[in-house]
């Protein structure tokens, strides 16, 4: 096992609150240098006035923002090694009730804003021989749920898409790995017309009796960006409580 953790550049996405917060504050207190990326501006001043981190606004269903706040980490930061996608949104309606506007806005910040973020920075990856990528998912991309296709489409589509990536690049040295959580205690969950006021009764259904926190999910971020996870790439790791899937 490795005793030096080595800095190196990463990226988070959605990293100003919920599991992205969580996991740039473990990124960062491993030694890395961290650029917290996010819509929420308030939020991203809030986490910069926190921890030294750079603090970058973008929309990541939009490539050309994703592209400048990857130039700009950059300039500042320098090349990129580890990239994890945690931007996201949640949405609830029956099958036959999605419009095509919640369907093709799901599917923009939650698939096409992964891809953009990880195919902006992978030349970083590719030039410097060495990289990691997580992608965020979901539970429910495994185990399905009812009334959520627009979403659980979406996170399937990233865990598929994660280990497509997987199989191209380990040759050169980039591993990629997403993390399906379950239920996690986070603003966007305790907000949910359809969740919040059940949180506390899926936390007594979970084999380990308590909700996911953003720390249990930034945790396994950071040990699968270390040295030590080199020979895990194309998984999912569910960091669930122990839930079956």
């Amino acid at each position: 096992m490795s005793d030096v953790t080595t800095s190196r550049v990463a990226v988070v996405t959605g990293g100003a609150s919920g599991i992205g917060l969580g996991i740039v504050r473990h990124l960062h207190a491993a030694g890395h240098p961290v650029a917290a990326l996010d819509l929420q501006e308030d939020a991203l001043a809030a986490l910069a006035g926190d921890l030294d981190v750079l603090a970058v606004p973008v929309d990541v269903g939009d490539r050309g923002s994703v592209d400048a706040a990857i130039d700009r980490v950059r300039s500042e930061l320098g090349a990129i090694s580890i990239v994890v996608t945690s931007a996201g949104i949640d949405g609830a309606a029956p099958f036959a009730e999605i419009t095509p506007e919640a369907w093709e806005r799901t599917l923009r910040v939650n698939l096409s804003g992964t891809f953009h973020t990880i195919q902006s920075a992978l030349p970083d990856l590719v030039e410097g021989g060495w990289g990691r990528i997580v992608t965020i998912s979901s539970q429910s991309a495994q185990s399905g749920a009812p009334a959520r296709a627009h979403y659980i489409a979406s996170k399937g589509g990233v865990i598929a898409m994660t280990k497509a990536l997987s199989y191209e690049y380990a040759p050169l040295g980039i591993t990629a790995n997403t993390i399906p959580p379950s239920i996690i205690d986070t603003p966007m969950s305790r907000n949910s017309p359809e969740m919040g006021a059940h949180l506390d009764t899926v936390a007594g259904m979970t084999p380990v009796r308590r909700l996911g926190t953003p720390d249990d999910i930034g945790a396994a971020v950071a040990f699968l960006v270390s040295d030590d996870a080199s020979f895990i790439t194309g998984q999912q790791i569910n960091v669930n409580g122990g839930w079956y899937m």
